[in-house]
């Protein structure tokens, strides 16, 4: 055998770790992980920030909730609140006791509709509150869904660039065939490395939203009707 027919015949050394699957892969292979690694990293800091998030509401809720019940007048309890930021229950409580002092402060004490716009002022600051809760979280979901397909697609296209280079290297063993294969299978690895941690968090982080959106909603109308029996009393006593 000449030293062609040997040099053909010889197996070409592969690095089959990480890192050799990624530099040995196309160029096009190695954008997609790199876009799918990119997207793990910002994943997981917003599951990270929304967790802290989470949790520094809830302990903020159940700290107004121990002042609110404690039997403190609401009057004083507004005006510790009224200059600081608030969130959570303590801004539902600031934006509605804002419109009751606008009303009765007011020079021509409209009070006649004052239970009605309290209720929209709540609802506008539950939905003001969800929206801070649920941001980003639609990139969750989006990596979620679309990055195994991302994966998917730097696998197709790793395998089409493999099978080209043993088309034209006509050596169909399995050493030259593994390594090609292996580089492309590894960035629909990346892709589900991406998306499932992005599936359970997304899931995760919104029934926590959906938990503290039902406890906003269940203050809301507390407070609505505590307000909406002085409101009575307060017509009462001008009739």
């Amino acid at each position: 055998m000449n030293p062609a027919d040997l040099a053909q015949a010889a197996p070409v050394a592969h690095d089959m770790t990480l890192w050799g699957l990624f530099w040995q892969a196309h160029f096009v292979v190695k954008l997609v992980m790199l876009g799918l690694l990119g997207a793990s990293v910002w994943c997981w800091a917003i599951i990270i920030d929304k967790t802290l998030l989470f949790a520094r509401t809830k302990r903020a809720m159940n700290k107004f909730e121990e002042v609110f019940w404690s039997g403190q007048s609401l009057e004083e309890l507004y005006r510790s609140l009224e200059s600081r930021p608030t969130t959570g229950l303590a801004s539902l409580f600031v934006a509605a006791m804002r419109e009751w002092k606008r009303s009765f402060e007011g020079s021509g004490r409209s009070f006649q509709s004052l239970s009605q716009r309290i209720d929209k002022v709540l609802d506008v600051t539950i939905q003001r509150e969800v929206e801070r809760l649920e941001s980003r979280l639609l990139f969750l979901a989006s990596i979620g869904s679309a990055g195994p397909y991302i994966g998917l697609f730097g696998t197709v296209w790793g395998i089409m660039n493999s099978f080209t280079s043993i088309a034209a290297s006509k050596n169909t063993s399995l050493a030259v065939v593994a390594p090609g294969i292996a580089e492309a299978l590894f960035a629909t690895a990346i892709g589900l490395f991406a998306a499932i941690p992005a599936v359970l968090a997304y899931n995760k982080l919104q029934s926590e939203v959906a938990k503290q959106q039902g406890r906003l909603e269940a203050f809301a109308d507390e407070f609505s009707a505590i307000l909406s029996r002085q409101i009575d009393e307060r017509i009462a006593l001008a009739a």
